[in-house]
């Protein structure tokens, strides 16, 4: 028994050390790997000082950031006069007081009149609630389109006469809101010019005060930006004249098959004639093998292809009537479910190494999709000619039936034979050339015909002429 207890309370006093040892390690650890703000300020102090240094370190801070937010707010409402008006006071009092000079001294007083005039001009707040409302995303060219700005005035005082700004394309349209009874409202249409076709940004709408020297300006957005989609013009075609191959449901094509649905004639036998086709009453009559023979009913697939290249019209008139006539021609199509492709050709950018041999394809999948696209098309300097865009059409595209090379008064009728001919054999091919106020023409030769149109609605008697001559 006198031997144990020694060692027991070793054991102790050593358990004892072991678990206080490890426990301050942790904590010393935990103190040095510790690194933020405080511990740069203060390091391994603790107790008021550390504290009082924490605060002082805190306060300076929400100062700091309280002084940068005041002065973001004071220099995005002064303008460059305002900023010039308040450097030659500055410099007025200390040049004049500085070396006594009173004309000096008088033109810093009126500087700072003019700095508190356009202070207090900025004073208050507007009582008005501005929005925008669009009726209409989607115009015609020529149809009347516009925007309404309507001013509310939920407070209980009539509101002051102001001016907000809404910008309409390129444009800058002020429109003054007189005084606004409590509760009231006041509506002000502004027109959207549709005179050309395009994606026409309007708003958002902002709300300007400011001084009436121009030393500072304080803007409020009200409302977002929206867009308006000034489509081309287009004219209502017939749904029979925009296939000059009908569907299965409608009139056969005039190319013979020894396989179809629609029957056509009979005809002996040749070497290489399917033996399934044999008409054996015909041959029984005649005493010679005899075959049917069918008109090839295939579906149609339409394309339209614009050209783009500035080289092939004579000005932008010119273009805009192309534009037309190809998107009646690809509206047309799609309402009446055909198979359509609209393309044109893809721009080279300017500093490219050599010419993008592709083509744009407009979406077809609603009338309206085709139209918005329609209506971002523009001219180029640096595309392919349309003899180029129909050999990638015809190489690319299977299944042609009918294509529309929709081309300005530039363009020869040797080029247009050329476009022809990098078509697939069989393929109905219809140039349609757009002359402003030139009579209507009609032209056809082997593997083409050629429509002159001076106005969009000699598109609709020309494709009747086109069809009725095929």
């Amino acid at each position: 028994m006198t031997d144990r207890r020694p060692v027991a309370t070793r054991s102790r006093r050593s358990a004892t050390r072991s678990r206080r040892g490890p426990a301050v390690t942790e904590r010393t650890t935990t103190v040095a790997g510790l690194t933020n703000v405080r511990t740069r300020l203060v390091g391994d102090r603790e107790g008021v000082a550390a504290d009082a240094v924490v605060g002082l370190a805190k306060a300076w801070a929400a100062a700091w950031r309280l002084l940068r937010r005041g002065w973001a707010e004071v220099s995005s409402v002064i303008t460059g006069l305002g900023w010039t008006v308040a450097a030659v006071t500055l410099v007025a009092f200390v040049v004049g007081y500085r070396f006594g000079l009173r004309e000096v001294v008088v033109v810093g007083f009126a500087g700072a009149v003019l700095v508190v005039v356009a202070a207090v001009a900025l004073v208050g707040r507007s009582r008005l609630v501005v929005r925008m409302r669009l009726p209409q995303h989607r115009v015609a060219v020529g149809d009347a389109a516009g925007v309404v700005v309507t001013a509310e005035n939920p407070a209980r005082l009539p509101s002051v006469p102001t001016t907000v700004e809404v910008p309409v394309g390129a444009g800058l349209v002020d429109v003054a809101i007189p005084a606004v009874a409590p509760q009231g409202t006041f509506d002000q249409e502004v027109p959207v010019p549709t005179v050309r076709r395009g994606v026409l940004d309007v708003g958002p709408v902002t709300s300007v005060r400011a001084d009436p020297v121009g030393l500072v300006r304080r803007e409020v957005v009200w409302t977002a930006r929206e867009q308006v989609i000034v489509h081309p013009r287009t004219i209502a075609i017939p749904s029979s004249s925009t296939g000059l191959v009908r569907d299965l449901e409608g009139q056969a094509t005039t190319d013979l098959s020894p396989a179809d649905i629609a029957f056509h004639a009979i005809r002996e036998y040749m070497p290489g004639d399917d033996p399934r086709t044999i008409h054996w009453r015909s041959t029984a009559k005649s005493g010679s093998l005899m075959v049917r023979q069918f008109e090839d009913t295939r579906r149609s697939h339409l394309v339209v292809a614009l050209a783009t290249g500035r080289g092939e019209f004579t000005d932008d008139d010119e273009f805009e009537l192309a534009v037309s006539a190809a998107a009646s021609l690809g509206t047309r199509a799609v309402r009446d479910g055909r198979e359509v492709s609209v393309v044109v050709s893809e721009r080279t950018p300017e500093f490219a190494a050599r010419a993008v041999y592709a083509v744009h394809r407009l979406p077809t999948v609603t009338p309206t999709r085709l139209l918005d696209e329609f209506a971002t098309v523009g001219l180029s300097d640096s595309c392919l000619p349309v003899a180029e865009v129909a050999r990638i059409v015809g190489t690319d595209t299977a299944g042609i039936s009918v294509a529309f090379l929709v081309v300005g008064s530039s363009v020869g009728l040797p080029a247009l034979r050329l476009a022809a001919t990098r078509f697939p054999v069989g393929v109905e091919v219809v140039a349609v050339r757009c002359e402003p106020e030139a009579p209507p023409r009609f032209l056809r030769v082997a593997g083409l015909t050629v429509v002159t149109i001076g106005y969009l609605d000699d598109l609709r008697q020309a494709l009747h002429r086109s069809a009725a001559a095929a």
